[in-house]
C-alpha cells in the first residue's frame, strides 16, 4: 500500500499536516462556542480564526463566511427561493443552472421543479452565454426574478466556466449569482470581487480539511439566504446547530496553507498533469483526452479508452496500486454514462469509458512516474480484452 498513487483529490485530498494538527487542538477544546464562560470563549476564538481563514482564501469579508457541514449544505443553503438583505425580504422566482452542475446543485436545490432551468452547455462544457441571455431576458420580461447557479469548475472535466461574465449579464438583469467553486477554493487564486458572484461555495476536503466542514460564503454579509435547519443562533442565525469546532479548525488551517501557495502549486500541479498527459498519449493513441484545448482546473484530466468500460479501468488501476474516478455513476446495477459528457455532446462509447486523474498538494513525480509506469502495465491488457469481446 506505501506504493499506492493516488490520483483522485477531485473526490477529497489527504488531510494537511497544519490541518490535523489544528483539529487535534480543537478536540482538547472543553467550551462550547456559544457559552460565555472562558471555556467557551476560547472555542469561540478558534471558530472566528477560522472563518477570518476561509474569508482570505478567497477574499471575501470574514463576516460573509457561513460553515456548513460540506460544499453539498453549502450549495443548498444557497439555492433557495427566499432570501433576506438587512430587513429587506428577497424573493427569487427562478433558479437557472447549467447542465453540468454537480447534484447537489442539480437535486440539492431548494425551488420548485417547475421553477428551475437548466441551461445548455457548448461541446467543452461551458454553459452558452446566449442561451442565459434568453433565459434571463424572457423572465425579467415576465416580471420573474433568477437566481443563478453556475459552477466556476467542473469536477469531472476540470472545465473552468466563464463565471465573472456570467454574473455581469445576470446581474444587468437584476439576477443573485452563486457559484460553487469547491474544485477550485484552494487549488488557483480566486476572488470572489473578481468574479462579481454574489454567493460562493467551499468545501474543506478538497484543499486538505477534514471531512465535515465547508462554508457558503456571502460578498455582502447583510444577505442572508434562508436557514436549512431552525433551532439555535448559530452563525449568526443562517445555520443552527454547535459548530464542528475541529473540522473548522481543520478547515481554516488548511485555507491557510492553500491560499500561502495556491498560485505556485497550481504551476507544480499543471506541470504534473501535463507531463502524465503527454506520456499516455504518446504511448497509447487510442487513448482519448477530453477537454484538452480550453481552460480547465491545472490538476484534472479527464480520459478514456473508447470501448472499455471505466470502470473496468478504473479497478485495473486500483489492483495495480493507482486510485482513479470513473467518469460514470452505476445505478441499481446499471452503468449510466456522466451527465456532464452528455450534456458535452460526447459519444456514449467514449462517455461510458471516461475516467477522471486528478492531483492534488500531496501529488509529487513520483505520482507521474508510478502512474505511467501502471498504465504501461494495465491498458495492454484491456485493449486485448477489447478487442477480443
Amino acid at each position: 500500500m506505501s506504493e499506492r498513487t493516488y490520483l483522485d483529490h477531485n473526490a477529497t485530498s489527504p488531510v494537511r499536516p497544519e490541518a490535523r494538527a489544528a483539529l487535534l487542538d480543537a478536540l482538547d477544546a472543553t467550551g462550547n462556542g456559544s457559552s460565555v464562560h472562558g471555556e467557551g470563549r476560547a472555542t469561540r476564538s478558534t471558530i472566528d480564526t477560522a472563518r477570518r481563514r476561509v474569508a482570505a482564501l478567497v477574499g471575501a469579508d470574514p463576516r460573509g463566511v457561513i460553515f456548513t457541514a460540506g460544499g453539498t449544505e453549502a450549495d443548498t443553503l444557497a439555492l433557495t427561493p427566499d432570501y433576506q438583505r438587512g430587513e429587506e425580504a428577497l424573493a427569487f422566482d427562478v433558479l437557472l443552472v447549467s447542465a453540468v452542475e454537480h447534484a447537489a446543485v442539480l437535486r440539492g436545490h431548494r425551488f420548485p421543479a417547475d421553477r428551475v432551468e437548466v441551461l445548455p452547455v457548448d461541446a467543452r462544457g461551458r454553459v452558452l452565454l446566449d442561451a442565459l441571455d434568453a433565459a434571463l431576458e424572457r423572465h425579467a420580461g415576465e416580471g420573474r426574478r433568477a437566481l443563478v447557479s453556475v459552477m466556476l469548475a467542473n469536477n469531472e472535466t476540470g472545465v473552468v466556466q466563464p463565471v465573472a461574465e456570467v454574473a455581469r449579464r445576470a446581474h444587468a438583469h437584476g439576477a443573485l449569482v452563486h457559484t460553487d467553486a469547491v474544485q477550485v477554493a484552494g487549488r488557483m487564486p480566486v476572488s470572489i470581487s473578481d468574479l462579481g458572484v454574489d454567493l460562493m461555495s467551499v468545501s474543506a476536503h478538497k484543499l486538505g480539511g477534514a471531512l465535515g466542514a465547508g462554508a457558503l460564503i456571502a460578498a455582502d454579509p447583510d444577505l442572508r439566504p434562508a436557514p436549512v435547519f431552525a433551532g439555535g443562533g448559530q452563525e449568526r442565525g443562517r445555520r443552527a446547530g454547535s459548530e464542528n469546532v475541529p473540522a473548522i479548525a481543520a478547515f481554516g488551517a488548511a485555507a491557510e496553507c492553500a491560499a500561502a501557495c495556491a498560485e505556485a502549486d497550481a504551476m507544480r500541479i499543471h506541470a504534473l498533469r501535463e507531463r502524465l498527459e503527454s506520456a499516455l498519449r504518446c504511448e497509447f493513441p487510442e487513448l482519448v483526452l477530453l477537454v484538452g484545448d480550453v481552460d480547465r482546473l491545472p490538476n484534472t484530466s479527464c480520459l478514456a479508452l473508447p470501448g472499455v468500460p471505466a470502470e473496468t479501468v478504473v479497478i485495473a488501476l486500483d489492483l495495480a496500486g493507482v486510485a482513479a474516478s470513473a467518469g460514470a455513476a452505476c445505478s441499481s446495477g446499471k452503468v449510466a454514462a456522466s451527465h456532464v459528457l452528455e450534456a458535452m455532446g460526447v459519444p456514449e462509447r467514449i462517455a461510458r469509458s471516461a475516467i477522471r486523474l486528478s492531483f492534488g498538494w500531496s501529488s509529487g513525480e513520483e505520482d507521474v512516474d508510478r502512474a505511467i509506469g501502471v498504465f504501461r502495465r494495465v491498458v495492454p491488457g484491456l485493449l486485448r480484452r477489447r478487442a477480443a469481446a
